[in-house]
C-alpha cells in the first residue's frame, strides 16, 4: 500500500507521494511519482499498486511516446496512452499474477497542462484502464491508503484554496496516514505546477526536514482539544460523581 495525493486548485496542481515499498517483511524505498515532458510542456504520473505492473506500464509508455508525443497535445490524450499501456500489461501479466494469488492492481494519476489544454488537468486511471477527470467540485484524489487524511481535506480544502494551503493539507493528510499505517512513511516527493507557467518542480523531503512541522501540528491539536468547549460534558460528569 502507499499514499499518493494530487490536488487541483485554481492556482495550479499539488502532489505528494511517499516512497515506502513493502513486500512481506521486506521494506525498501522507491519513487512513485515521475515527470514526463512533451517539449516544454511537463506532465506527472503518480501510481499505487504492484510495483512490477507500474514499472512495466511506465516503461511501455516512455517507449511509445518516443515516437507519438507530437500527437499528444492535451493531458487526456496522455492519460489515454498510459491507459493503453496498462491494458497491454494486463493482457500480458494478469493471468500469471492471478495464479500467484495477486490481483492486477494499479491506480494512476496523470497531471499537467499540455499545449492545447485550456487549464491544468488531473485524471485518475483505474486498474481497468478507464479514467475520470478530477474537477473543482472534488479537487483532490488519494490513491493507496485513503482513509486517514480525508476528513481534514474535506474540511479545509476547496478549489479556491491557495497552493500553499493545498500543500499543507496534503502533508497533514500524509502525516495522519503514516502514523496509522506502517506501510506509509518518509521520504516523500512533492510536486507542484503553477497554471499556465509550464514549469513543474519535483522535490524530496526526508523525515528530519518536516519533523518540526509534524510536532507543531500534533501539539496544536492537543491544545485545541483542551480548549474545546465542554459545558455540554460537565453536567454529565457531575451525575457520576
Amino acid at each position: 500500500m502507499t499514499f499518493c495525493i494530487a490536488i487541483k486548485v485554481e492556482e495550479g496542481l499539488v502532489g505528494l507521494s511517499d516512497r515506502r515499498l513493502t513486500s512481506g517483511t521486506q521494506v525498501a524505498t522507491a519513487r512513485k511519482v515521475s515527470m514526463h515532458n512533451q517539449g516544454k510542456y511537463p506532465l506527472f504520473f503518480m501510481t499505487s499498486g504492484l510495483r512490477s505492473v507500474r514499472d512495466k506500464a511506465i516503461t511501455y509508455f516512455d517507449e511509445q511516446m518516443s515516437e507519438a508525443w507530437t500527437n499528444i497535445d492535451k493531458t487526456y490524450k496522455a492519460a489515454n496512452q498510459l491507459a493503453e499501456q496498462i491494458r497491454r500489461v494486463a493482457a500480458e501479466d494478469k493471468e500469471a499474477l492471478a495464479e500467484s494469488g495477486l490481483p492486477f492492481d494499479l491506480h494512476s494519476i496523470v497531471g499537467g497542462q499540455l499545449k492545447k489544454d485550456d487549464e491544468h488537468k488531473l485524471f485518475l486511471i483505474y486498474p481497468q484502464a478507464n479514467w475520470v477527470e478530477i474537477t473543482k467540485e472534488t479537487p483532490y484524489q488519494i490513491i493507496g491508503e485513503s482513509g486517514y487524511g480525508k476528513s481534514l481535506l474535506d474540511l479545509a480544502l476547496t478549489y479556491e484554496s491557495s497552493m500553499e494551503l493545498a500543500l499543507k493539507a496534503a502533508f497533514l493528510a500524509f502525516d495522519a496516514t503514516r502514523r496509522c499505517a506502517s506501510h506509509v512513511d518518509f521520504p516523500i516527493d512533492v510536486i507542484i505546477y503553477r497554471r499556465d507557467t509550464h514549469k513543474m518542480l519535483l522535490h524530496e523531503y526526508k523525515k528530519g526536514d518536516l519533523l518540526q512541522v509534524s510536532e507543531w501540528w500534533q501539539n496544536r491539536v492537543r491544545h485545541s482539544l483542551d480548549e474545546l468547549p465542554s459545558d455540554w460534558i460537565k453536567g454529565l460528569l457531575e451525575e457520576v460523581t
